[in-house]
């Protein structure tokens, strides 16, 4: 369970140094440290479960999303992307749960294509692996200026698995694709088209 200073020290208000006591209590390993005024009371904690908290309003996305639905190859192990918006900065935090990172996307976009996940007595946002993919595609570098590019880029840059690509819904891309106001969406839209996917 996660909780805050706040909910600590009206737990310890008897205690004549809360701090300290709060203090042994994570030596102790009783709590763990997430980041500044935050604790998660279980060291067993699944560290997805709580990147939400950690950086307010985010949802899993990027890289963890897309590995997590098998789109790419490699395992995101301990490392959990999220986003947000609004933050202006990439944030970055590090505890014994992982390592966690935040960028923001457009306002328009945010809100689209995110899912409410329970699981372990815990619930946070997480990306549709659709909406991940845009996200992705909106933060990497403007290296995409036509079709072939584009396939490049899905397929030997970021190796998206085709057999999974080929199963994500292509109207829900098309839907969040324009949120973003960027032209690597645009071009990846015009892909979509091109290849009558």
């Amino acid at each position: 369970m996660i909780v805050t200073w706040d909910m600590l020290a009206e737990k310890y208000k008897d205690y004549s140094d809360v701090k300290g006591k709060i203090r042994r209590e994570v030596e102790a390993g009783n709590l763990v440290h997430l980041r500044h005024g935050l604790y998660e009371t279980d060291p067993n904690a699944d560290g997805a479960c709580l990147a939400c908290r950690i950086c307010s309003p985010s949802y899993l996305s990027f890289d963890y999303v897309l590995s997590y639905y098998d789109l790419i190859p490699e395992a995101v192990i301990r490392n959990y992307s999220s986003a947000t918006f609004r933050k202006r900065k990439t944030k970055l935090f590090a505890n014994s749960f992982g390592n966690y990172r935040y960028r923001d996307v457009p306002d328009d976009a945010y809100p689209y294509g995110i899912d409410l996940v329970s699981r372990d007595g815990y619930k946070y946002m997480m990306a549709t692996p659709e909406k991940a993919l845009c996200d992705k595609l909106y933060t990497l570098p403007n290296l995409m200026h036509n079709l072939k590019e584009v396939e490049n880029m899905l397929f030997e840059d970021l190796r998206i698995d085709e057999i999974e690509f080929a199963g994500l819904d292509k109207k829900a891309i098309r839907e969040y694709a324009p949120r973003y106001h960027s032209k690597a969406l645009d071009l990846f839209v015009r892909y979509l088209d091109h290849n009558g996917l």
